[in-house]
């Protein structure tokens, strides 16, 4: 496979040199093994670590699975099983699956809302157990942009005692060896790593959305905007958010490979549980996004980036990173930038893993 390796980085460096990128990093495994390791951008190299917003939900995803596979949570547990605070307003009928398939009700957030808000762990899952949720739990999917984070993640906290960074470490970074390169809030010995990211066009559409959007109810001010702005803050840094992720693309693709196949020993689900987690659970109109997206348990379905492949799951996350696992093909792949895009012309992380797809295939 070095061919396509040094394919990929024919590529990112090319992005770089353009002024198309500012930093970037891509990994590929196939099989359980490393295939791709590729990264271009001054001050850049494949330990660096990229801060991917809602790539990170796929993260917190794998967790849970990884919980539920060693009976520590059920996918029908009620949340207010383990969290009785959140079973407020009617809450109490809302699941771990709920959860997981963006259906608990609750993606809002207030209008007024901080970052200095978003930091602390303990105010935000107070405030999103005493939230009315906005549908019948289960009643309808729409997209929890920063709830997600904090309705599994305490969750988790409740069902293991842990922490959910040390829950994350526990059972699915320590076992992978990525504890170095793979967080929720960025310990300070690592934060020297941490690439600034960059103000792109991604921070122009946000900018450019109508007040009455549904979409503004989960990120209602720009101060909590998943843009550069806030990547960018010490305190948001250090803070577990886990629908967000501080990340190597190494990292992320390692962890999806073990989620579908071995990696040096260590498979984080059972093969026989896989088909789980990439079964289409719901398609309907997103009331959030205002679209249908195909969802399965914490994951996106047929991304663009993987092809459309049916089976291929994973999350992308603001301004263009993105990680993902194909079965049937046994690829993961994962894409990093600093740079946040939305342009319509911006197909780097399409068009890179269509080449490696292309490359396996051959």
């Amino acid at each position: 496979m070095a061919d396509v390796q040094a394919r990929v980085e024919d590529v990112v460096r090319r992005l770089v040199d353009s002024g198309r990128e500012s930093a970037v990093q891509v990994a590929a495994y196939r099989h359980g093994e490393l295939i791709v390791d590729a990264y271009a951008g001054e001050g850049v190299d494949a330990a660096s670590l990229l801060h991917s917003f809602s790539t990170g939900k796929g993260v917190t995803a794998t967790l849970v699975h990884v919980l539920v596979a060693r009976g520590l949570l059920d996918y029908d547990t009620p949340l207010s099983a383990l969290w009785p605070e959140f079973g407020a307003h009617g809450k109490d009928r809302a699941t771990v699956r709920d959860a997981l398939t963006h259906r608990t009700g609750v993606p809002q957030l207030p209008p007024a809302i901080t970052p200095e808000e978003l930091c602390d762990w303990d105010h935000m899952c107070a405030l999103i157990a005493a939230q009315e949720p906005l549908w019948e739990p289960g009643a309808a999917t729409g997209y929890h942009g920063w709830t997600f984070g904090w309705v599994l993640g305490e969750t988790v906290r409740r069902a293991t005692g842990l922490p959910v960074a040390e829950a994350l470490r526990t059972y699915v970074t320590e076992p992978l060896g990525i504890a170095d390169s793979l967080f929720y809030g960025t310990p300070d010995a690592h934060a020297d790593r941490v690439v600034p990211l960059v103000a792109g066009s991604w921070e122009e559409k946000l900018a450019a959305i109508p007040e009455d959007a549904p979409f503004l109810l989960a990120v209602p001010n720009p101060g909590v905007w998943p843009c550069a702005r806030l990547a960018n803050r010490p305190d948001y840094l250090r803070a577990d958010a886990p629908a967000a992720a501080t990340l190597t693309a190494h990292a992320a693709a390692r962890m999806y490979a073990a989620l579908i196949g071995e990696v040096d020993g260590v498979r984080l689900v059972p093969a026989e549980r896989l088909p789980l987690l990439y079964e289409l659970r719901t398609r309907e109109p997103d009331r959030i996004l205002g679209a249908p997206v195909p969802k399965g348990l914490g994951y996106f379905l047929g991304l663009p980036e993987t092809g459309g492949e049916p089976t291929a799951f994973g999350h992308n996350g603001s301004g263009g990173s993105i990680a993902f696992a194909d079965p049937g093909r046994e690829l993961s792949f994962a894409f990093t930038r600093s740079r946040l895009s939305a342009s319509a012309d911006d197909t780097h992380a399409q068009d890179l893993a269509a080449l490696i797809r292309g490359a396996v295939a051959g």
